[in-house]
């Protein structure tokens, strides 16, 4: 089941279980130490998508900023259980189909192909962050998505 909220309309739960879904993603498994609480998560504007299954194990998160001019998602991640089950591209393509276009994001080169799967393009130079590669991507279209090419593959 999909769901959405901001910070302060989810559960303690929700909150503790996707904070620490992407500290254990993104600071112990990609071992980047950062501050990943980092003030975003209570924007105004910011809005908190996860996902879990019929057991209630979280099988994805990501988050939607907006900035001058566009959205912006982030922090998009997937449990180890859940990557390969096209759990992180249902997640995307639900917040997708909400946003006017254009969205930008951050994806890291290995998965940038799943990405582009779902309307994105680079958009820039690609840069370092935190030791691992990324591009910028765009997706200017708006509306449904559907996934283009090859079997569906989740970051």
């Amino acid at each position: 089941m999909i769901h959405s909220a901001a910070l302060d309309r989810m559960s303690p739960r929700e909150v503790h279980d996707v904070l620490a879904l992407r500290v254990a993603v993104f600071v112990v498994e990609q071992e980047c130490a950062y501050a990943e609480i980092d003030g975003r998560d209570v924007e105004p504007d910011a809005v908190h998508w996860w996902s879990r299954d019929d057991d209630g194990a979280l099988t994805g998160y990501l988050r939607v900023l907006v900035e001058p001019g566009v959205h912006r998602i982030g922090r998009v991640v997937t449990p180890a259980a859940a990557r390969g089950t096209g759990a992180g591209a249902v997640l995307m393509r639900a917040a997708l189909a909400t946003l006017p276009g254009p969205v930008v994001l951050g994806a890291q080169v290995r998965v940038q192909g799943f990405y582009e799967r779902l309307g994105f393009v680079v958009d820039g130079p690609g840069y370092d962050e935190d030791g691992i590669p990324h591009v910028p991507m765009l997706r200017a279209s708006t509306g449904a998505v559907q996934e283009r090419g090859g079997s569906s593959t989740s970051c």
